[in-house]
């Protein structure tokens, strides 16, 4: 007696009655891919940082110095120049950040977008100005100081921050933000909540640029009376004493190496999970 239905076929049967083959099977989803923050990524710079200073310190306690170098070096003033340094750096960025990141935002938005490329270009003139330039013209308009210092700081470091952060904001899929509207979100919810977790990446990116940017600029904050490791080099480099120019360099060259791995381990800590990268 014949049916009009046909028997279950056992797993894996195809039609014609063999099995199927590997090729027709569905494939897994692959799993997403994540940037941990491993043992080497913690160790392997300050380790090297360790060492370069032990180098020098080791290079310094070996040789005579004279007065001179020895003034230069003694009472403090190394960690004075450090702290300096340090400061010009984290006050510097902090203001980058304050003007770069919402000037970017606004450069994004639909009443400003036309905006974005001229506004960029000024500041990306601001970078391509000699950083010395700069500050020299800066000295003239607001006088000898720590705050000319930062400002001709500010000015070279606004370009990676705001660039990146109209870059990253434009690269969000307009479909995403769309469905944010959709579901009725605000137009701040959506930037809070969609558009800047989705810019993070190339946003922390800039920002770990103009951290560094910052870090070598405030070298010539001596010229402006800034203080920071510059003095150092400075004076060694007036007083021929090489000891104090090579002690201010190694510091500088040090401090740059500390914070790109601060700022990379920020970086991968604060980036969305979903778009991490392997």
């Amino acid at each position: 007696m014949s049916s009009s239905t046909r028997p279950d076929r056992p797993p894996g049967e195809r039609d014609g009655g063999g099995p199927a083959s590997r090729d027709e099977e569905a494939p897994p989803p692959p799993a997403p891919r994540q940037r941990l923050i491993t043992w080497r990524k913690l160790v392997t710079v300050p380790a090297v940082v360790v060492l370069v200073l032990l180098a020098a310190y080791l290079w310094i306690s070996g040789i005579r110095l004279d007065s001179i170098a020895r003034n230069s070096l003694s009472g403090g003033n190394v960690p004075l120049r450090l702290w300096q340094h340090v400061q010009l750096t984290a006050i510097s960025t902090f203001w980058v950040l304050i003007i770069a990141i919402p000037l970017g935002v606004a450069l994004t938005r639909p009443g400003l977008s036309r905006a974005a490329t001229p506004v960029t270009a000024l500041a990306n003139a601001g970078q391509a100005a000699p950083a010395i330039g700069l500050l020299a013209l800066l000295v003239i308009w607001l006088g000898i100081g720590p705050s000319t210092a930062i400002t001709g700081m500010v000015i070279y470091a606004v370009l990676p921050v705001l660039a990146n952060t109209v870059a990253g904001l434009r690269a969000i899929d307009p479909e995403l933000v769309e469905a944010s509207r959709g579901i009725g979100m605000s137009a701040t919810g959506t930037l809070t909540k969609v558009e800047l977790p989705l810019g993070v990446p190339l946003i922390l990116a800039g920002v770990r640029t103009a951290l560094v940017l910052n870090v070598g600029t405030a070298t010539l904050a001596t010229f402006g009376g800034g203080g920071g490791l510059g003095d150092l080099i400075s004076s060694g480099i007036q007083t021929q004493r090489m000891p104090v120019l090579v002690i201010g360099s190694v510091l500088t060259v040090a401090l740059a190496l500390m914070v790109d791995w601060l700022a990379s381990l920020v970086e991968l800590i604060l980036t969305p999970r979903g778009l991490e990268e392997g």
